[in-house]
């Protein structure tokens, strides 16, 4: 039963965090005990949505009720975080361990990406900010059912500019990069552009670069690309990150992969076995794509990713080789 009782969240999940008149807002959705499969949190909260209860009941709550419920039910804690460059296989990894039980995956969660950079633009700076980081990931890393034991996170592409604020909060918690070679991705871009990818689209963030929403589309993609691969190498050093390349996916999620995201032995079979499916459509079994991507990408595209993205990649791939050495 859900209750409505304004200290209990029992079952309900944040699934959006808004300013109201410069006072931070949550809304939540009753999940009760469906446990997050799906590709996309986003997916997961459409599903809910769906159920009677949610359509008649919505539950909204100012960001002190949030605060309050992660000192009266922590959550779990985080056993990992996934950065990528999108289009490379992190969700591909986030749907391996949504196959367990054990393990409660939150795969790109809007109202965290709200907490994570509200003090661009929305004035949620420092403590007050991690607070409410750390709430945020105890509110939805909340076990759904006695089996879930372990909390991995997919960060959404831009969220690698926020990595210091996850450090600072979580200073232990092993993170994993996870890129591929930059044309691949870009032609993925340009025949279906991600937010990120699309002028204005984004909001505030370092990623963005002013005067560039004017320039070719294929030098867009590619330029944010190349900044997105060199801030990764910069991170990758500063803050201890695995460099992960998606060619040595899936058998590094059972490989390297294995410790960070508390795999145990047992399980190692029935995540390579969800590998076989494809990632963001899971009723279809998945076939490599690289190739054909290649083959799309316009000279203009290959000309814009060469001058401007290929330089970063080549930069982290030298730090991956270092770091497997």
């Amino acid at each position: 039963m859900a209750s409505m009782n304004p200290d209990d969240f029992i079952g309900w999940l944040p699934i959006r965090t808004w300013q109201h008149e410069g006072v931070w807002r949550v809304d939540w959705c009753w999940f009760g005990e469906q446990r997050l499969t799906r590709p996309f949190f986003r997916d997961d909260v459409d599903q809910a949505l769906r159920l009677p209860f949610n359509q008649a009941f919505r539950r909204e709550s100012s960001l002190q009720a949030l605060l309050d419920w992660w000192a009266a039910s922590p959550g779990l804690a985080p056993a990992a975080f996934i950065f990528h460059a999108s289009r490379c296989g992190s969700t591909l990894i986030a749907q391996m361990l949504a196959s367990l039980d054990s393990h409660v995956v939150l795969s790109e969660p809007p109202p965290l990406d709200s907490l994570l950079r509200g003090h661009y633009r929305d004035g949620l700076v420092g403590c007050a900010q991690e607070a409410g980081v750390v709430a945020m990931l105890s509110a939805l890393g909340q076990a759904p059912t006695p089996s879930a034991k372990h909390l991995v996170v997919k960060l959404d592409a831009w969220n690698l500019f926020e990595l210091p604020i996850l450090r600072r909060c979580f200073p232990d918690t092993p993170w994993v990069f996870l890129y591929r070679d930059p044309l691949e991705i870009a032609a993925s871009h340009l025949l279906m552009p991600g937010m990120h990818m699309i002028p204005g689209q984004l909001g505030v963030s370092p990623l963005n670069e002013a005067g560039e929403a004017t320039v070719p589309r294929e030098a867009y993609i590619a330029r944010r690309l190349g900044r997105l691969l060199e801030q990764a190498a910069v991170m990758c050093r500063e803050y201890g990150g695995l460099a992960l390349n998606y060619s040595e996916l899936p058998h590094a999620v059972v490989g390297q992969l294995r410790e960070p995201l508390r795999l145990a032995p047992d399980q190692l079979e029935v995540v390579m076995a969800a590998s076989r499916q494809n990632a963001k459509r899971p009723g279809e079994t998945f076939a490599a794509d690289a190739q054909r991507k290649r083959d799309s990408a316009p000279a203009a595209l290959c000309d814009a990713v060469s001058r401007w993205a290929e330089g970063p990649y080549r930069a982290l791939e030298a730090l991956r080789l270092d770091q497997s050495r």
